[in-house]
């Protein structure tokens, strides 16, 4: 299933598809919104966790005053940041086949929610900082945190639904927790090798799910 974004829509907030009618003063807006939190996101990445406006404005090639035009204050700039970086972690899952064995879907799984969590620690650090000061960040963690849950409860509904309702609510949240953020980062941060964090995952997913199973044998 699929949620609409809590924040505002892709295409007005960072320049997707453009009506022929719209003239080129809206496109240029547009693409220079675009380059804007293109490059916030650019920054974080390479370790700025909290890009100024003057360095968010040379790495995007705009003047300073361009910012301050294109986003009226920090919550703004939060929300078309949260939509780019949406738009981009979607880019990095495709749904696995709830079909396949349980030991094929903990592997498909965990290989792909293994690569995307890497791929968004930077910003996730960085919005850590922020999120007890801004409403718009902590609703798009929500939505996140939600959409990654849906998809832990259709990719492992056989076995979620093959025990008891209080049983299979804990088993998601475990499952839940062991494929979220916090669990992944608390690996990194202890030096444990991204792919040795993965099969962890892995482990633990599958441990939790053979236990539930063996449990209502």
């Amino acid at each position: 299933m699929t949620r609409n974004l809590p924040i505002v829509a892709l295409e007005p907030a960072l320049g997707g598809r453009v009506d022929e009618r719209v003239d080129g003063r809206v496109a240029r807006a547009r693409r220079t919104r675009r380059a804007i939190v293109d490059a916030l996101l650019a920054l974080i990445e390479e370790g700025d966790v909290a890009p100024t406006a003057p360095r968010i404005a040379e790495r995007a090639g705009v003047s300073l005053r361009s910012i301050y035009q294109h986003f009226e204050d920090l919550e703004a700039l939060f929300a078309a940041s949260s939509t780019r970086q949406i738009q981009r972690m979607q880019a990095l899952v495709a749904p696995v086949d709830a079909g396949l064995p349980r030991a094929e879907r903990v592997a498909a799984f965990t290989e792909q929610r293994a690569r995307l969590l890497e791929a968004i620690t930077p910003v996730r650090r960085a919005a850590l900082l922020q999120e007890p000061f801004s409403p718009q960040l902590r609703r798009s963690r929500e939505w996140v945190t939600a959409m990654a849950r849906e998809e832990v409860s259709r990719l492992f509904r056989p076995e979620l639904d093959a025990v008891g309702p209080d049983e299979r609510a804990e088993l998601l949240a475990a499952i839940d927790a062991v494929a979220g953020w916090s669990m992944w980062d608390s690996l990194r941060t202890s030096d444990v090798a991204a792919d040795a964090a993965r099969r962890v995952m892995a482990k633990t997913i599958d441990a939790l799910l053979a236990a539930s199973t063996t449990t209502q044998s």
